[in-house]
């Protein structure tokens, strides 16, 4: 297929079709993209209640690795689709290569500046005495990684706004595979404990980092050529208009999962900080995995909005919008059911040994399910505001659930309800976030229907 073909199926194929189509190998790439944490904190869970916590706050680390990694994938992707709507394939090339050569570069700035740092690190990140050992040695290998992790989330998201999702799933699946396969062997079989979970990561993620490249150089694909490295005011300034909102989202991520590291022990009973710590670790990958059902979904109908929003075909933007919203909310609603019934039984998959773990995290994860329905409205139409290049409600809606919103619910409730209040932190910030995106929901809504006049 050519990128002629391509604009030809992307601005003709029928909306629905065309997004399920397109949101298979996302919702494949980010549900195995989600199975990297569940599948390490799974086996570390065998070992002790400090691994696991120990996972948990690398998980900022993780989510710094994902705010530029997603900057440069979305900011770039995004530009990148327009212009394949607008049949401007040099454009296209010339910030598909910066996109790609600029984390790399900030990547192996991070590793040198972090990797002699360990500790401090892991204090920053917010882990207890008795889980710094534990913390470093997950980092440690991911640390090392962080150029390759950055670049193959820049990759994978420019295949999947291009319309070639099936190649991004193709180099995360495998990697996932390969992680799944080697954690054991190195945690049990070379008795390397957490580090071991940590190698299988790092490994797996340059494996995948390999295969995404190397579905760039396929016909339908804009190429990753090193003489398209042409870093500019203006290419910056593109990649910076569409993907502010990824990094707002990812940057209060991270702050979001560092306060919620030191509320977790400061408010934990004396003696159960750990497994505080590790309790919410557990529940953030749990729902991480079903989101990322969500977020595949979604993430199906952005290049179906970039090319026909290039194309100036508003009826099947705001088509392809109002669909992945209402099988979001629809999936959110089951699982938020299965999630709130069968709590305290899927927090003992990760840590059965511990009953304080179990009991804080069963509390916790029926919390999150109470509201988690609400962000199939807020997360699609998030999205489309950010393939449109609607900068400010972009990142609004984006820095609202983990920031704007989090921030000062994990900091004030519990002041009055103790943990109770760590454990609706999230609850309240989806409620507030949903509330707030209801009149922007409408406003794009009614101005897409103008446009089609």
């Amino acid at each position: 297929m050519t990128l002629d073909d391509k604009y030809t199926e992307m601005t003709t194929l029928p909306v629905k079709l065309l997004v399920c189509k397109m949101a298979v190998p996302t919702i494949i790439a980010m549900v195995v993209t989600a199975l990297y944490n569940v599948v390490d904190a799974a086996f570390v869970g065998r070992l002790s209640t400090e691994g696991t916590a120990g996972i948990g706050i690398s998980f900022a680390y993780m989510t710094f690795i994902q705010a530029l990694g997603f900057f440069f994938g979305h900011g770039s992707g995004n530009f990148i689709s327009r212009a394949l709507g607008a049949k401007d394939v040099s454009s296209a090339a010339v910030v598909a290569s910066v996109g790609f050569f600029s984390p790399l570069l900030l990547g192996l700035l991070a590793a040198l500046l972090c990797l002699p740092n360990l500790s401090a690190l892991s204090t920053l990140l917010g882990a207890p005495a008795e889980v710094v050992p534990y913390a470093n040695d997950y980092l440690r290998y991911i640390v090392l990684a962080t150029p390759f992790m950055m670049s193959a989330l820049t990759l994978n998201n420019q295949l999947r706004l291009q319309g070639n999702a099936h190649f991004g799933m193709v180099g995360i699946v495998s990697g996932a595979i390969l992680n799944i396969a080697l954690d054991p062997l190195f945690i049990f079989t070379f008795d390397m404990g957490v580090s071991g979970a940590s190698l299988a990561t790092a490994i797996s993620q340059l494996c995948s980092w390999g295969l995404l490249l190397y579905g760039t150089f396929k016909p339908e694909s804009v190429h990753i050529r090193i003489r398209n490295f042409k870093p500019s005011f203006k290419v910056y300034y593109e990649i910076f208009r569409g993907g502010l909102p990824s990094l707002f989202r990812q940057v209060f991520n991270c702050a979001a999962a560092v306060s919620l590291n030191y509320c977790a022990a400061l408010y934990a009973a004396p003696g159960s900080e750990a497994s505080a710590v590790a309790a919410f670790a557990v529940v953030t990958r749990i729902m991480m995995f079903a989101f990322s059902v969500v977020l595949g979904f979604c993430q199906g109908f952005q290049p179906v909005c970039g090319f026909n929003y290039g194309a100036k075909k508003y009826d099947r933007v705001r088509e392809s919008w109002l669909f992945a919203t209402w099988v979001a909310t629809a999936f959110l609603l089951l699982i938020s059911a299965v999630g709130y019934l069968f709590a305290p039984q899927i927090v003992a998959l990760f840590r059965a040994e511990d009953p304080a773990l179990i009991e804080i995290g069963a509390a916790t994860l029926r919390w999150q399910c109470v509201a988690f329905p609400l962000a199939g409205l807020f997360t699609s139409t998030g999205m489309l505001f950010q393939n449109i290049r609607m900068t400010f409600p972009a990142t609004l809606l984006s820095i609202c659930r983990n920031g704007l919103f989090f921030l000062p619910a994990i900091l004030l409730l519990p002041l009055w309800l103790g943990m109770q209040g760590v454990q609706m932190a999230q609850a309240v910030a989806d409620l507030l976030t949903f509330i707030l995106c209801i009149p922007y929901a409408v406003w794009i809504n009614r101005k897409l229907k103008r446009n089609m006049a």
